[in-house]
Formats: C-alpha cells, sequence, structure tokens
C-alpha cells in the first residue's frame, strides 16, 4: 500500500489538496474557506472544530511528516485549514470577511513575521506545523477586527 492511500497523509494533505503542484498552502486554505462559507458555523461550533482540528493535527502532522520523511512538508495543509479557522472565529461570516481573512491569513502565513518564523526555526513536528499557522490565523483575526472598527458603517 503506497503513500496515496495512506489515511494520515491524506487528512494532512486534505485529501491530496496539498499535493496540487503550486501554492498548495492557498489552496488548503481556500479548502478551509469553502468549508466555513458552505457551513455557516455558530461561533461555538467554530471553536469546537478549530480545537478539534488543532489538536487532532499536531498528531496527524507530526505522522505524515514522519512518514514522508520531510520536515513541515509542502503536503501537510491541515494546518493552513486550522489557521484560516481561527482567523475567521468572532467574525461575521459574510463574504467580505471571509475573503478578507482569506488574505490577511495568507499574507501572515506566507512572510512569518515575529514569532511565526522563530516557532518555524526552533520547534519541530506537529506542534510546530500547527503552531505556526494558528498565530498566523491570530494576527489575520486581529487585524480584520481592526478592519471591521475601521470601516464600521453604523
Amino acid at each position: 500500500m503506497g503513500r496515496r492511500f495512506d489515511p494520515i497523509v491524506m487528512i494532512a494533505s486534505l485529501f491530496r489538496t496539498g499535493y496540487i503542484p503550486f501554492a498548495p498552502g492557498t489552496f488548503g486554505t481556500l479548502v478551509s474557506a469553502l468549508f466555513v462559507f458552505l457551513l455557516k458555523p455558530e461561533k461555538d461550533l467554530l471553536l469546537f472544530i478549530s480545537g478539534v482540528v488543532f489538536f487532532s493535527g499536531i498528531f496527524i502532522s507530526g505522522e505524515a511528516e514522519r512518514r514522508l520523511n520531510e520536515r513541515d512538508s509542502r503536503h501537510i495543509v491541515i494546518d493552513e485549514f486550522g489557521g484560516y479557522l481561527v482567523s475567521i472565529y468572532g467574525h461575521s461570516l459574510s463574504l467580505p470577511n471571509l475573503f478578507v481573512a482569506f488574505f490577511l491569513f495568507r499574507f501572515f502565513d506566507i512572510i512569518k513575521p515575529f514569532p511565526i518564523k522563530l516557532i518555524e526555526r526552533r520547534l519541530r513536528g506537529g506542534f510546530a506545523i500547527m503552531l505556526d499557522d494558528v498565530i498566523a490565523g491570530l494576527m489575520a483575526n486581529l487585524c480584520l477586527h481592526l478592519i471591521t472598527l475601521l470601516f464600521k458603517t453604523n
């Protein structure tokens, strides 16, 4: 049985989304955005799903990293899924917010400002894989709050 049918790698790659040859992290984030757009989970459910993805993602991404024999493999995109959930948590799930959260999350995930870069350099395994994207999600979430306050129409 090859990697193709490995259930851990399948979940870590979001059912092979992580194998898209260009920008797999962006496509992993897109899967998360579509999930939120279609499901429109209430705040408590979104928090629960985020927690499940984060804690299961620690094991899944760490094990997938080991099985792929590649540190923080680009094929592992469950972290982008979880990070995006954090970026939209507590906000209205309107289409503009979903788009802005998407772009903010990708921005922070790609440029890796402090402390994301530090975490990536110093920590290893599933915890590091998941944590840096959660922090990118928190940064995106805060920026979305600021944008919402600045452009409040009421």
